[in-house]
């Protein structure tokens, strides 16, 4: 039992989000919130770069022995997350409430998030050392900080996690709003980038699934589409009914008049 009465639309969204996403989408989702609740869980990536040049550089990005990457994440990058987060939220809340739609903001590390123990081994200087590095894998949700999610409602997730050690951890945006959206017995997940579709072999892709969209993560996605994949397909895996991947508003993607459509089968 979840204890959620009313099941969310759960929509991911990149931390570009305020610069790419105009009016009329914010208008869009705002309608969709009327009808369901809401649960938006945001990424970070460009407000950390722009605030501070160290973000942008090759060693801010650390690669593991299994070629997985990973922002290298100490207590310091913890705090300029919260920072680059707190203003992203603020802004977000406002849009929102200015659209009649109630919102508040939430750090998974306060509660919501669980992460298990992260990968010590990564490549630098072409040599593999052991490094501390506060990144974790999601090991579960609690959706007890959820429950009292209301169509006219959102909640905007921080994707923080809590490690066993009770250590604060970065997690992947992506796949957090899998877990999360799995955990609230979300029918729907909506991972909004800045692509309008999965391209497979340069070609648009409307439906997969999560059979074929697995195969294609591993053998030819790269960068992030890779992680939204394997966002999908954790997604699916949790119950989700669908995963849609695309920059459209979040009624036509849900209609499927646009966007990349994962499902079971």
């Amino acid at each position: 039992m979840t204890g959620i009465q009313h099941a969310p639309t759960v929509v991911k969204l990149g931390g570009s989000c305020l610069a790419d996403l105009d009016g009329s989408w914010w208008d869009d989702l705002a309608r969709h919130g009327r009808e369901r609740p809401l649960v938006l869980v945001h990424g970070w990536s460009k407000p950390l770069k722009a605030l501070s040049p160290r973000y942008s550089e090759p060693s801010a990005i650390l690669r593991d022995r299994y070629g997985n990457q990973s922002r290298w994440t100490t207590p310091e990058v913890i705090a300029d997350i919260k920072t680059v987060s707190a203003d992203l939220g603020a802004e977000v809340l406002r849009r929102l409430e200015r659209r009649d739609i109630t919102a508040e903001r939430l750090l998974g590390s306060d509660g919501l998030v669980a992460a298990g123990e992260g990968e010590r081994w990564w490549w630098k200087d072409k040599r593999l050392v052991e490094l501390e590095n506060l990144v974790g894998p999601i090991t579960g949700v609690d959706p007890a900080p959820l429950a009292k999610l209301r169509p006219g409602h959102a909640h905007l997730v921080t994707p923080l996690a809590r490690d066993s050690a009770g250590r604060e951890v970065n997690t992947d945006a992506d796949r957090a709003a899998a877990a999360i959206a799995g955990a609230t017995g979300a029918t729907d997940l909506i991972l909004v980038t800045d692509v309008a579709h999965l391209l497979i072999d340069g070609q648009p892709v409307r439906e997969i699934t999560a059979e074929a969209a697995a195969e294609f993560r591993d053998k030819g996605a790269t960068g992030g589409m890779r992680k939204k994949l394997r966002a999908a397909g954790e997604a699916l895996d949790r119950g989700v009914e669908r995963v849609v991947i695309g920059s459209a508003p979040v009624s036509d993607l849900l209609a499927a008049r646009t966007g990349t459509v994962i499902t079971r089968t």
